[in-house]
């Protein structure tokens, strides 16, 4: 590697390591009301500083919901940006969140399919999403006595990659590098553990209905599951009001009847389970990725 480029990447850990560590910092002792405060200002901010990225939100929301007015769709991404400042601040939160705040303020929405589906001792894999507050429902679930195993790309830095996985460690969430995740994935599910996967992000596997525009679509959850015979499960967790997040969980995903190939039927069922929670909580999705850039290339959309 080039001697700048180390150089450079030494630079990018220590600021990320300054900034997670002043972030932590911040939110210490911060009550999760003081902690929303403070992340909706910061989504505000972040809005008006990123041009690519408020463009690339209004331009997905566009594609979504084509006939919303362009004024309702501008105040929905400036919520969305909200939202995920929030989510952040209070992820910052991690190492002095207590058990009881979370247990306190949670409704749960399904709790019984997960004991139906562990008890068939084939295990589980959760289909979730960029949605809501992922790691409280993780730190949640502990409480509960199940452990979730979560799959994820590392970080490009090797010191932001490692502060990151220590809060979601403190959460109860166990991360599986990207990399060479399937085989570790079928153990854990022989184990009968619980395995949960965010398949809502570009790629170009496959090109299935995601809000009525064909959406390229990773086809491993549905291929893990045929092969193990581990159901997907549908599982979010919404966030209520301040401090306030309700964990939903719905029954296994059949594969959609009109689809022969069985993994492109099981991997449409999850397109339209995230689509529907998105539908529920708009707000809550990460609309600032570039969810359509492969069908764009592709001309599809």
């Amino acid at each position: 590697m080039p001697r700048s480029r180390k150089l450079r990447r030494r630079l990018v850990g220590k600021f990320s390591n300054l900034l997670i560590g002043g972030f932590e910092r911040w939110m210490h002792g911060k009550t999760a009301e003081q902690a929303e405060r403070a992340g909706k200002k910061l989504g505000r901010t972040l809005f008006r500083v990123s041009k690519k990225h408020r463009n690339r939100a209004l331009d997905n929301l566009k594609l979504a919901y084509p006939n919303m007015p362009e004024s309702e769709r501008k105040e929905l991404a400036i919520r969305v940006f909200e939202h995920f400042g929030m989510v952040a601040t209070d992820f910052m939160r991690a190492s002095t969140r207590t058990d009881e705040e979370v247990v306190a303020h949670m409704e749960v929405e399904g709790r019984e399919i997960v004991d139906r589906v562990l008890a068939e001792g084939k295990g589980m894999l959760v289909v979730t999403a960029h949605f809501g507050n992922w790691e409280r429902f993780a730190q949640f679930a502990r409480t509960q006595g199940k452990e979730i195993f979560a799959v994820a790309r590392d970080l490009d830095d090797a010191q932001a990659h490692a502060d990151v996985n220590r809060l979601r460690e403190l959460t109860g969430l166990t991360v599986i590098s990207r990399g060479n995740a399937a085989r570790t994935m079928i153990s854990l599910l022989r184990e009968n553990k619980i395995v949960a996967l965010l398949p809502d992000q570009n790629c170009s596997e496959s090109f299935l209905p995601f809000f009525g525009l064909p959406t390229g679509t990773v086809l491993g959850p549905a291929t893990i599951s045929v092969r193990t015979g581990a159901p997907l499960v549908p599982a979010f967790c919404a966030r209520l009001g301040p401090g306030r997040y309700k964990t939903i969980v719905w029954p296994p995903l059949e594969p959609v009847p009109d689809i022969e190939n069985r993994i492109e039927a099981l991997s449409r069922a999850m397109n339209d389970a995230i689509e529907r929670v998105i539908r529920m909580y708009p707000d809550q999705w990460l609309w600032f990725h570039d969810r359509w850039k492969s069908a764009r290339r592709r001309g599809l959309v």
